[in-house]
């Protein structure tokens, strides 16, 4: 259950202040835990172009599909420890480990690289993912999303209510038609087992979209959403440090992004009933 609130922080919670101890504005408060989101995301990414190639020591988590590398972890010491040291009450929950209650009614959800099987296989599809969200009585809510591509130097990033952003562009969707304009991007689960059920729903979608495609990573593929570069999203396996960030970018591109029972489908507004529909049939 989340503890504190925000922005009415908890008695003891850390204040923001400026370098002169000044307390900041409720608009100043969320610019700045904003920068600090696109700090942390590009010191993580830092580190990882640092081991790009040479990622050191591959270790498996609940299967063989489901690798963490050196570089995972790298990544994450470094965010961490910035969070930390800058946001001592806020709560972090991390693909890592790197777990911490919060007493600030603030918690960071961080994915130090989403995309690992594309990083330690040389493909530059990957990123840092990193969103912050407030406590609410029906439990955490989004309040801002950092996706950091360092291969591309590309920064997506938005504010909850304040639009989706890929550096200072401002990234807004354009209309769709119909399912046959849509490119349809999507992820399979490390559970091999339940690979069969997801292929056989990408085959009954591909018949109708105008293509698919496998990423290989959720976060950079929500924010490609914002940026016109795909069209929808469908994963019914994945992790909230996956999409915490990448669902803001999306929603406020304008984006329909509903979280499913253990997963994620983002959409055109316009299609989502179509999409969904097509997805709870199939699973």
């Amino acid at each position: 259950m989340p503890q504190g609130s925000w922005p009415e922080l908890a008695e003891g919670a850390t204040i923001l202040t400026d370098a002169e101890g000044r307390e900041i504005g409720m608009d100043d408060r969320v610019r700045v835990l904003r920068d600090l989101a696109r700090e942390v995301a590009n010191l993580g990414g830092v580190e990882l172009l640092r081991h790009f190639g040479d990622h050191g020591r591959v270790d498996y988590k609940s299967s063989r599909t489901d690798p963490v590398s050196a570089a995972d972890r790298a990544s994450e010491q470094v965010i961490v420890a910035l969070l930390r040291r800058r946001r001592p009450s806020d709560g972090i929950l991390a693909e890592e480990g790197s777990d911490q209650d919060s007493g600030s009614g603030l918690r960071w959800v961080i994915d130090p690289l989403d995309g690992t099987v594309n990083y330690i296989s040389g493909i530059p599809f990957w990123c840092v993912s990193v969103a912050c969200e407030r406590a609410t009585p029906d439990g955490w809510a989004p309040l801002l999303g950092v996706v950091h591509d360092p291969v591309h130097d590309e920064t997506f990033h938005a504010v909850s209510g304040a639009g989706a952003w890929l550096g200072e562009r401002q990234l807004r969707l354009e209309g769709h038609t119909g399912l046959d304009d849509v490119i349809l991007a999507t992820g399979y689960a490390y559970d091999i087992a339940h690979r069969k059920s997801q292929a056989d729903m990408i085959a009954d979608l591909a018949m109708d979209v105008r293509g698919v495609r496998m990423l290989g990573s959720t976060a950079l593929a929500l924010a490609w959403i914002a940026a016109g570069r795909i069209d929808a999203y469908v994963e019914d396996r994945a992790s909230p440090w996956d999409w915490a960030a990448g669902r803001v970018i999306a929603a406020e591109a304008g984006a329909s992004v509903e979280l499913l029972d253990t997963g994620v489908l983002a959409a055109p507004p316009e299609l989502a009933g179509q999409l969904r529909s097509r997805v709870r049939t199939a699973g």
